[in-house]
């Protein structure tokens, strides 16, 4: 779609003759290449007064200081600089030259959209289409000669719209591919004396076509940490239903069951905590159970430790005392208190004699409570459960 946005753009600027158009493509350009793109804009700019719109397709191939030859030339006009990428910008583009741009986002289309374009496609291939839909198309074109007559199913037009992840691209080529291969079918069935009959493309030829899953999930990408994300806030809400939904789209995506089985443990000690403090032996044999096993088998048992950590009573009081604990140590002003002396070992004579252990209670030697302070006395009084950090 981007690619298809910058060739629109291009025949545009070819009619205005007010700009030049140069694509470049991020995955077999150099630096190099980009330099010398960018030298002729100058000299067009300088000795025509004619602009220059660069085009990098698939920009997040370039690393981040490949990006920052850009950044001058956007800064000065040289060029006008269009990236497209299938990766989330934020990620992969760097900072300084996302502020310079103006990011677009091209959303998915819609199954109408997909099967507007479908119907589109195959009318104009003269394919007919069995089905309530193709009363309104106009009538096939006429066979030349033995060809024989191609016919496919509305419900497998529709199963293509429905597959595709609304990327049309994808859904048009699943299309050639099931029409191809039932055509060459037909023509090898006629070699071995058959003759030739009308061809129907129904939904298994499609699904065959197609050959991958419907499911848009990436493990590198964006996807990855939406899904996560989807997940872990599923369990923290108690929604098992959703929980165990985000957990079979990561799965059936092809996520590494280890990675969900570690943040699973993660979050055994982070939301459930000491609510329930088997969440984390749970959480940790699910673990150790898929490292064993692997998928598929190990599927049900992350599902069995999704549902248990979602119905699990949560806390956050741990996770919010430690935060605590890290903020008072990175905020102090000063050397850190000293560890009291009567809390320090005292493994020698000499620091025996400095006063080190002097003083402690041990606490199994009292049959009551032991009165003792174990903090600094700076931070006697202190309480992490409870203490705010100030701003």
């Amino acid at each position: 779609m981007q690619t298809t946005l910058a060739h629109i753009i291009a025949c545009s600027c070819k009619k205005k003759g007010t700009f030049r158009f140069i694509t470049l493509s991020a995955t077999s350009a150099s630096v190099n290449d980009v330099r010398e793109v960018i030298k002729q804009a100058n000299n067009e700019l300088r000795l025509c007064k004619r602009r220059t719109i660069l085009f990098i397709d698939e920009i997040h191939r370039f690393n981040k200081s490949q990006q920052d030859t850009f950044l001058p030339h956007v800064e000065n006009g040289t060029v006008t600089l269009i990236g497209a990428t299938t990766e989330n910008p934020s990620f992969q583009v760097n900072a300084a030259l996302l502020s310079r741009c103006r990011v677009l986002v091209l959303e998915r289309l819609s199954v109408e959209a997909m099967s507007s374009i479908l119907l589109r496609a195959v009318d104009t291939l003269g394919v007919r289409v069995l089905g309530p839909s193709s009363d309104g198309l106009k009538p096939p074109v006429e066979t030349v000669g033995q060809q024989p007559v191609i016919c496919i199913e509305q419900h497998a037009l529709d199963t293509i719209a429905h597959l595709c992840d609304g990327d049309a691209r994808t859904g048009l080529n699943s299309l050639q591919l099931s029409i191809q291969a039932q055509v060459s079918l037909a023509q090898s069935k006629a070699l071995q004396g058959g003759s030739n009959v009308e061809i129907v493309v129904t939904e298994v030829h499609v699904k065959e076509g197609l050959q991958r899953s419907h499911i848009l999930y990436d493990k590198a990408g964006e996807e990855h940490y939406n899904c996560i994300s989807a997940l872990h806030k599923s369990m923290r809400g108690s929604h098992q239903n959703a929980s165990l939904y985000w957990l079979g789209r990561m799965l059936e995506g092809g996520e590494d069951p280890l990675y969900v089985a570690r943040r699973l443990v993660r979050f055994a000690s982070e939301d459930v905590g000491m609510a329930d403090p088997l969440a984390l032996p749970q959480a940790v044999s699910a673990f150790q159970a898929c490292h064993f096993i692997g998928m598929p088998e190990c599927e049900v048992i992350l599902a069995q430790c999704v549902v248990y950590l979602a119905q699990a009573p949560k806390s956050v009081d741990v996770y919010k005392a430690y935060n605590n604990v890290k903020a008072c140590l990175r905020n102090h002003k000063g050397p850190l208190p000293l560890v009291p002396l009567h809390l320090r070992n005292a493994p020698t004579k000499l620091m025996k004699q400095l006063g080190y252990a002097k003083g402690y209670k041990y606490n199994p030697a009292f049959s009551e409570p032991v009165e003792q302070d174990y903090l600094p006395q700076e931070l006697k009084d202190m309480d992490f459960f409870s203490w705010t950090p100030s701003k």
